[in-house]
């Protein structure tokens, strides 16, 4: 069940992933950046991470980071939050992970914690707070001469914006992985080259509504490159946040991995 804010808790369901991130934090544009560079260092290709709701700071966002960097993309996962995203902690405490299989009682007192957390926290983190960090980073990049194309890969809520940077045209390609409160507007307003992947049991995006935004896209963006990627029982957060110990869960993650670089592979070069 959504709730009123536009997110529900699903939003908040996950494991963290381990391992040992490779790349290094800088400050940019009075941020905090995650930055993992390619083995030769190039900027040719340079990706734009647009976090979920947990932040730039999750191993899991430096990890996918780095296994784009390993593929040769110049990655950067900015801290839009300033600190202010949403604890970690909450992946395991707040709502279990097929919230599909609960009892009403358990989807009530769900979303009166998620109410109680990520009210406040939309409000802050609303888009004319975030949205101009985001413009004034990409104006940064521009400015770099060794910077090449820019592709915006977004998770869940960075889901959105990265269909938002690819609308206003201020990125060269973009990746949604299940995007949070994305509309057909926000779909249909795409400008660049752009892939969605989002999975059979994502509670944001019924897979009525994929066929609407396919259909949609088919009729009048039939000029412009897009793909929908659709994956099989993966569930809201899969491409970030999915149990990487369970076959299914770890083969659908790696594949939409391998979809976004295929992507970036093609509109960035």
């Amino acid at each position: 069940m959504t709730t009123a804010t536009g997110l529900s808790a699903c939003c908040v369901t996950g494991h963290l992933h381990e391992g040992t991130p490779t790349g290094v934090v800088e400050k940019i544009t009075d941020l905090d950046v995650y930055v993992s560079r390619p083995k030769d260092g190039s900027k040719a290709k340079t990706i734009l991470f647009v976090s979920d709701i947990f932040g730039w700071d999750t191993p899991n966002a430096r990890l996918l980071a780095d296994e784009y960097a390993t593929a040769g993309f110049y990655v950067y996962v900015p801290d839009f939050f300033k600190g202010d995203n949403i604890s970690h902690d909450m992946l395991q405490t707040i709502a279990p992970r097929e919230p599909h299989n609960r009892s009403t009682l358990q989807v009530t007192e769900d979303n009166a914690k998620t109410m109680a957390t990520f009210g406040p926290w939309v409000t802050r983190q609303r888009e004319s707070v975030v949205k101009p960090l985001m413009n004034e980073f990409i104006k940064y990049l521009r400015t770099d001469p060794l910077t090449g194309k820019i592709g915006a890969v977004g998770f869940c809520w960075g889901g959105r914006y990265a269909l938002v940077l690819a609308g206003e045209g201020s990125v060269d390609a973009a990746v949604s992985n299940h995007p949070a409160m994305a509309s057909e507007a926000d779909v249909l307003a795409i400008t660049k080259p752009t892939q969605i992947n989002v999975g059979t049991n994502d509670i944001f995006l019924p897979n009525e509504t994929v066929d609407q935004f396919k259909a949609a896209l088919a009729e009048k963006k039939a000029d412009l490159p897009f793909e929908i990627n659709v994956f099989q029982d993966a569930v809201h957060g899969f491409a970030v946040r999915g149990d990487i110990s369970n076959p299914k869960e770890k083969e659908n993650k790696e594949a939409s991995a391998n979809a976004t670089i295929r992507w970036f592979n093609k509109y960035l070069a």
